[in-house]
């Protein structure tokens, strides 16, 4: 007798997308695959941007796996518009992060390696030695008024978590991006972003302070939060 298997909550269809889609990319990127390159350099030029703004992506990225059905009924236009819309909000933050970069700067979440938002911007903080203009631009990402905003507001982190070769896992941020966009999603993500942040202990460093950060948070799927507070 065999089992149905039961298909993936939407959220995790987004995560595990990006996941595979960068991976496999930045794999070849870092080997200088020049079909691998160009696709980045298209990917890139849609930072900040909605996928309508930037016709030259359709059908660059096979996002097939977000089509298929849900409890027997294909996903709502809704839905699928969010999902599709946190896909390429997180693959050009990374095509914008892994420019001119000659080590990976997709990195899934470890205990050991954070890979958070939040951690990611603690650590920028420290390697700027420039804390209070760091967490300011922390905090607006947390009150972006649209998803259009905060991928605007994600961009300008993306440069300087670039400038430092600060890594960030981009499909727990893809899953997040997506739930962000549901009724109390932001203040999920917000409460997740804040663990991250405040979770996050410098290897080198001897004290264990933390600085006053943003009240934020992080959401992926509601029943997720604890596993995305990275």
């Amino acid at each position: 007798m065999t089992t149905a298997t039961q298909p993936k909550p939407m959220g995790d269809r987004v995560k595990d997308l990006v996941a595979d889609q960068i991976s496999s990319l930045q794999r070849e990127v870092l080997r200088d695959d020049p079909k691998a390159v160009a696709t980045l350099a298209r990917l890139r030029r849609g930072a900040g941007k909605q996928p309508q703004q930037v016709p030259d992506l359709l059908g660059l990225i096979d996002t097939g796996a977000l089509y298929e059905s849900l409890d027997g009924r294909p996903p709502r236009e809704q839905t699928l518009t969010r999902a599709e819309d946190a896909v390429h909000v997180a693959l050009t933050l990374w095509a914008l992060h892994q420019q001119s970069r000659s080590t990976g700067m997709h990195r899934p979440h470890r205990t050991e390696a954070p890979g958070g938002l939040g951690a990611a911007v603690r650590r920028l903080m420290a390697e700027r030695d420039a804390g209070d203009a760091v967490r300011k631009r922390f905090v607006r990402i947390g009150t972006a008024p649209s998803l259009q905003v905060l991928a605007q507001r994600l961009r300008e982190i993306v440069l300087l978590l670039r400038d430092e070769e600060i890594h960030l896992d981009y499909a727990l941020l893809a899953r997040q991006l997506y739930q962000w966009q549901w009724p109390g999603g932001p203040e999920t993500v917000r409460r997740a972003w804040g663990r991250s942040f405040h979770s996050y202990r410098d290897p080198n460093a001897n004290t264990s302070a933390s600085p006053h950060a943003p009240g934020t948070a992080d959401p992926s799927d509601s029943d997720t939060t604890s596993k995305d507070a990275s």
